[in-house]
């Protein structure tokens, strides 16, 4: 095989291009994250108590768009984001309101979701979070916990509803 790579510039090359999904496809992930950001939305305002952050954004793109990669399963999600969140409280209320304690709770919840197995990029934003929102321990239940488990349920729903899709892989 030749080596384009010196007489094509990068612009033009679509080796690296990702396939594009089918419109059916890009509609229903759409419509399943869409579903699972206003489901807790509503239950939120419903139940009068906070089920969202902003990391369950990127956290519907992994579990609707690409329902089996192993960084969208349930315990990735769950444990990912309370991981993540637990470390993130721990290092403020420790070592306060400083950036290399946010720096080193971003980089101490990637290596704890890699040991244990849990790993969810969005998850990596939520020590994040805690640093500009300040929030109490109670963070770590409400929204982190019950907010997770309650996109993991609403994509386990929409998500074996649609054609050729087993969610999760594997618990």
């Amino acid at each position: 095989m030749k080596d384009i790579s010196l007489k094509v510039p990068f612009w033009k090359s679509r080796e690296q291009i990702p396939a594009r999904p089918s419109l059916k496809v890009a509609c229903l992930s759409g419509l399943g994250a869409m579903l699972g950001i206003l489901g807790l939305s509503f239950t939120s305002k419903i139940m009068e108590m906070p089920l969202l952050m902003a990391p369950f954004g990127a956290s519907c793109f992994l579990i609707f768009a690409l329902p089996a990669s192993p960084l969208a399963q349930p315990r990735n999600v769950i444990f990912g984001h309370f991981f993540s969140t637990m470390i993130g409280l721990l290092m403020f209320n420790i070592y306060g309101d400083n950036q290399i304690a946010m720096g080193i709770a971003v980089g101490l919840a990637v290596f704890i979701m890699l040991i244990t197995r849990t790993g969810h990029p969005p998850a990596g934003a939520d020590p994040i979070v805690i640093f500009l929102v300040q929030p109490g321990w109670h963070f770590l239940i409400l929204p982190t916990l019950i907010g997770a488990i309650g996109l993991v349920l609403i994509a386990l729903i929409f998500n074996n509803l649609r054609p050729n899709i087993r969610y999760p892989t594997y618990w």
